[in-house]
């Protein structure tokens, strides 16, 4: 082949893999854009600014820089429901963590608190300046399996579940500089900014757990008495835990993950079993939500395993709820069903007021909801089937009566309003389903979750799609373009 002449420009090649999901997803250029955009503000990183010939542009072969590739990646995975990586997309990532780079980190005491410190305070200063999420890949399968099996593994055969900081071993019988009235308004804290984030979602105080969670690894860092470390450890696995739940209620995937794996290893310095088993559960509603069922059960039996002879029967039937809703994803009829009734009789057996708060969210409502999700769950996987819709709507309709009258946890309400209308879709009422997804929206209003406003927004995009012509459904659709705020701000 000769040699290329003068001035002579070499042609880009189309993107075909990033085509393929494009063409796929149903977008436009202009929608795209927009999305990016906003995913964007989201996470931080203010300077991007896409439009429709740079769309163009990612399709024809050129390679856009970070946070672009990051932020197309989650795009994509929330638009399929599984994790659609960076390299699916025919692109080019600056930095590429080794496989469970993110995650399987050193399980020590004074390692898992200067990792928090540091991430913490990433979050604070680079939310406003620029992207975190670009550093950060999800990790699934055995990348993130193996390395959270290990929080079971004591430190030696004869040592304690998990060593304490070394600087509280050498501190001893001494008194802290933290009182126990200190302490307590400390825990009490943690209580508060959980209220919070069931009235308000994960968007209006997420930074404020961030700073907090900062500054109790700032804590950590000095000399303590060992109940008195362990208490803290204890603080900072809840407050890491929340910090995760709430990134994930905002769409922040790759932090949720970090900060509920960091969450993991301070649970296990604590030796908190529970705390741990209850951490793991939100791992595995993140594997749902990605679609990897197999990933959230064994997280989920990991969980159980864990915590077996300390968990409370509320935290035990949580558990069986998640398992419930993990074997619906994967098709297993008689398993899930099996998992509900487990469930059910476990629930039975609650004493709510010995409870830990953090499972203090997991009422007879909530119980509801999960076992009729996990049928609807059935359903999608059966085919969009009406028999399995049909036992879903009585627990569905347990479950918005039970969070009617609730006014602090108005996102579950919310998400399960717009579970109820998912349901009557499956079951052909549209008119019914319009009616409970505007309901919705008039409590996402309220609340600063960009989950419960993706769920609005998809089932109302099914609505238009199956039954495009129904007066109520366009009303819906209307209602939603002019009331649902489409940019959500920095959290």
């Amino acid at each position: 082949m000769g040699a290329l002449a003068v001035g002579a420009t070499v042609e880009k090649e189309p993107n075909a893999q990033l085509n393929s999901w494009f063409v796929r997803s149903g977008w436009s250029k202009g929608e795209l854009a927009r999305q990016v955009n906003r995913r964007a503000r989201l996470m931080g990183a203010h300077h991007v600014s896409t439009d429709t010939s740079r769309v163009r542009r990612w399709l024809d072969g050129e390679q856009p820089r970070e946070p672009i590739p990051r932020i197309l990646s989650e795009l994509f995975s929330e638009r399929f429901g599984c994790v659609v990586a960076v390299e699916d997309l025919g692109l080019r990532s600056a930095h590429q963590p080794p496989a469970g780079g993110d995650v399987d980190l050193p399980w020590a005491g004074p390692q898992t608190v200067q990792l928090i410190n540091e991430f913490s305070r990433s979050d604070l200063m680079l939310g406003r300046r620029g992207f975190l999420g670009a550093s950060l890949a999800l990790s699934a399968g055995p990348a993130l399996l193996e390395p959270m099996q290990r929080w079971l593994v004591p430190s030696s055969p004869s040592g304690p579940p998990a060593p304490l900081i070394s600087a509280a071993r050498e501190a001893g019988g001494r008194p802290s500089r933290l009182s126990e009235q200190e302490l307590q308004l400390l825990e009490a804290t943690a209580v508060m900014f959980r209220e919070w984030d069931n009235q308000c979602g994960g968007g209006l105080r997420r930074k404020a757990v961030v700073g907090q969670l900062h500054e109790v690894t700032d804590l950590l860092q000095e000399q303590h008495p060992e109940g008195v470390t362990r208490r803290l450890y204890r603080l900072t696995a809840d407050l890491a835990a929340l910090a995760g739940w709430m990134s994930y209620d905002v769409g922040l995937q790759p932090t949720a993950q970090k900060y509920l794996v960091l969450a993991l290893h301070a649970a296990r310095e604590a030796g908190d079993r529970p705390l741990g088993a209850f951490i793991l559960s939100s791992m595995s509603r993140q594997m749902i939500h990605l679609d990897r069922p197999d990933d959230a059960l064994e997280l989920l039996h990991l969980a159980q395993y864990g915590s077996r002879d300390s968990a409370s029967a509320t935290t035990q039937a949580m558990l069986h709820a998640l398992e419930a809703r993990a074997y619906a994803n994967m098709g297993q009829v008689n398993k899930c069903h099996r998992a509900v009734r487990m469930a059910e009789d476990t629930f039975a057996d609650s004493r709510p007021a010995e409870d830990p708060a953090w499972i203090s969210f997991f009422n007879e409502a909530e119980l509801h909801a999960e076992n009729a999700h996990s049928y609807r769950d059935l359903a999608y996987v059966a085919g969009r089937s009406p028999t399995y819709a049909t036992l879903a709507h009585p627990e569905m309709a347990l479950a918005v009566e039970g969070f009617r009258e609730d006014q602090v946890h108005q996102r579950a309400y919310a998400l399960n309003l717009v579970g109820m209308g998912s349901v009557h879709l499956l079951m052909r009422e549209p008119e019914a389903a319009a009616d409970f997804t505007e309901q919705a929206i008039t409590i996402a209003k309220r609340v600063r979750s960009e989950r419960v406003n993706t769920r609005i927004r998809t089932t109302t995009h099914t609505a238009v799609r199956d039954f495009g012509d129904v007066p109520a459904v366009v009303h819906l659709a209307d209602r939603l373009s002019e009331e649902l705020p489409e940019v959500a701000e920095s959290a």
